[in-house]
């Protein structure tokens, strides 16, 4: 895989120690310690909560880079811009002039391919075929109707249809007794979907820090429409790999009645299965492959290369 150098760089989680010279960023995080040229820092995110040093802020502001500050959960707080920067506008506007079928198409065949992939995995560790009859051949189907479909209205329906027969062929693999049928809006009945919720809201956060980080706009999006949009967007093909496989492998392997409680409004999760869960998002949301995927999606409006999907 060529290697991408980001012009970003982020900060999760807490404790961090951030000083720079006015040639090099120093973090310092428990046994991690990071030395950046600061010319290569365009950028620096900080999510949770972290000590930064006013050399950090002054050094960075004078060569005209930026500082934003999330909370915990990655919910932009705010940025410090270097006076006369442009950078937002500058990307907002590469974003409303560059026609977006071609990123549209590109997500959509992304997200069918990746979820194609993880029901064979699912199949594979439930030792029997998940698919009725027709299933498979119609997952087949929209991977060729894609270069075929020329308006973004059909793009959108395709993926609605891609995406509503996935939860249910994966439902087949984890035990009916946990309630899990397809997937379903808030609040949730069952402890799966309320697994999937949890880990969506984690995956945007971080998609949020990325796109964030490259000035894009996150309200304009290239499927989606409103707040947030292009980040849902991005997402789309990042879901299966990095947070169904999560939780879909915790409801087969881990997840009994014990875990849960059911009232008549929702499903509750019990604290060891948030704890196991947590976990599981941690090592399987890879911030790496986000950052170069939303790296590729600033050059392709910028410099009108393909975009290309790390899923």
């Amino acid at each position: 895989m060529k290697k991408i150098t980001m012009p970003w760089h982020s900060v999760f989680g807490f404790g961090a120690h951030i000083k720079a010279s006015s040639t090099t960023l120093s973090i310092r995080q428990k046994s991690d310690f990071r030395e950046i040229p600061l010319e290569k820092v365009e950028h620096l995110l900080l999510v949770g909560g972290h000590n930064l040093h006013t050399s950090a802020v002054s050094n960075l502001l004078k060569q005209k880079s930026s500082i934003s500050f999330f909370d915990a959960d990655a919910t932009p707080l705010g940025i410090l811009s270097p006076y006369g920067d442009d950078s937002s506008e500058y990307m907002e506007n590469f974003q409303r002039k560059t026609p977006v079928y071609h990123a549209a198409s590109e997500l959509v065949r992304s997200s069918v391919k990746s979820r194609m992939n993880l029901i064979d995995e699912v199949m594979k560790e439930a030792g029997r075929v998940l698919f009725y009859e027709g299933e498979y051949e119609l997952f087949l189907k929209s991977l060729e109707d894609v270069d075929y479909l020329v308006k973004i209205d059909e793009l959108r329906r395709l993926q609605r249809l891609i995406s509503d027969m996935y939860y249910e062929v994966v439902s087949r693999g984890i035990n009916p007794i946990h309630g899990f049928r397809r997937r379903t809006k808030r609040p949730h009945n069952d402890p799966v979907n309320a697994m999937l919720s949890i880990g969506y809201a984690m995956l945007f956060g971080n998609v949020s820090v990325s796109v964030a980080g490259s000035h894009l706009n996150p309200d304009y999006g290239v499927l989606s429409e409103g707040g947030g949009s292009l980040i849902y967007d991005l997402m789309a093909p990042l879901r299966a790999g990095m947070v169904d496989s999560a939780v879909f492998r915790v409801a087969r392997e881990y997840l009994t009645p014990d875990h849960y409680d059911l009232s008549t409004k929702r499903c509750h999760l019990r604290d060891d299965l948030m704890a196991v869960l947590s976990e599981c998002l941690h090592k399987s949301i890879d911030q790496k492959r986000i950052d170069m995927m939303v790296s590729s999606y600033a050059d392709h409006l910028m410099k009108k290369t393909p975009l290309r999907i790390y899923y």
